[in-house]
């Protein structure tokens, strides 16, 4: 979702609801922000498969913090300021990388994943009718076991049907997830025959898989480098020994379970030359990035791809 002012605004009432009456009048104000966002996106990528990845940020992070913006936001919803300050303290997570995000947050509000899945199928239908051929793919965050998925996938299920209904049109869309947890790659042949592609988020691998907190290593990564305790910052270069053997491990075992199933990686790792051509070698699909980083990722996928064609 785009977010301006009054998108933010309605997403912060949707998140202080008390019931989930209330939760769902949000909703159903989102839901037309969201489809016509969708709408947008599907007409610039006519033609062209468009991922999705489901509503992941902790939700703390869509409330304000400072006690002015409490007060004003109490007095533009009329709540009390003191029971907007007690849902953001209940919200307040010591380590939120690794609380209440990704596909928990399904888990937990499974009619904000059915909203979102509304709007992506809803603006699906209205580009079809308009002559367009939009192409949604759907991906599910943070998951650590196949269960996920399917719960998941449920009420993916219902929202699909709630667009569709009344409609005599047929979406074509896949489902997939990321995989960003050790747990996950350590059990890619479980989740592979779920779901129709997977993709690497290596951030959040990264930090998994070093104990390091991206947003908080600049304090000592400098020090690291220079005392050559690790050869390159891995939320820049991919690390290959661990973080990459547990990408290793993942492919051949999801594709031994599930042959062809499309692979990937998204994150910043998708915009570095080594770390792209290590996907190369390891046989991944595509690698996702910035857009700032998009021209170095081409000349580097173009370099490896023509230094495979010429080894053979």
């Amino acid at each position: 979702m785009f977010f301006d002012s009054e998108r933010i605004g309605t997403m912060r009432a949707m998140i202080l609801s008390e019931t989930r009456e209330e939760r769902q009048r949000h909703l159903d104000v989102l839901l037309e922000f969201q489809q016509s966002d969708m709408l947008a996106l599907f007409r610039a990528m006519d033609g062209l498969p468009v991922t999705v990845r489901l509503l992941d940020p902790p939700l703390h992070e869509f409330l304000p913090q400072e006690e002015a913006d409490i007060t004003a936001l109490g007095e533009k919803l009329g709540k009390p300021v003191a029971r907007i300050r007690e849902t953001i303290d209940h919200l307040h997570e010591v380590n939120p990388m690794l609380g209440f995000r990704g596909c928990r947050l399904s888990i937990v509000y499974p009619e904000v994943t059915e909203m979102q899945v509304q709007a992506i199928i809803g603006a699906a239908v209205q580009a079809t009718e308009a002559g367009l051929k939009p192409l949604p793919e759907i991906m599910i965050p943070l998951v650590v076991n196949v269960r996920e998925i399917r719960a998941i996938t449920e009420v993916i299920d219902r929202g699909m049907r709630r667009a569709l209904r009344e409609r005599k049109l047929s979406i074509p869309y896949k489902i997939g997830t990321m995989m960003e947890t050790p747990r996950a790659c350590l059990g890619a042949d479980r989740l592979a025959p779920a779901v129709e592609f997977m993709s690497f988020g290596t951030n959040d691998l990264t930090q998994m898989t070093y104990g390091f907190s991206r947003d908080d290593a600049g304090r000592f990564i400098p020090q690291y480098l220079d005392k050559k305790l690790i050869d390159a910052d891995p939320f820049v270069t991919l690390d290959q020994r661990a973080v990459g053997r547990l990408m290793k491990m993942a492919v051949s075992e999801a594709r031994a379970a599930k042959p062809g199933i499309k692979y990937g990686i998204c994150g910043e790792h998708g915009g570095d030359p080594r770390s792209i051509q290590f996907c190369h070698d390891l046989g991944l699909d595509y690698v996702s990035c910035s857009p700032y980083r998009l021209p170095v990722a081409r000349i580097a996928a173009a370099q490896a791809n023509v230094g495979r064609q010429t080894d053979n």
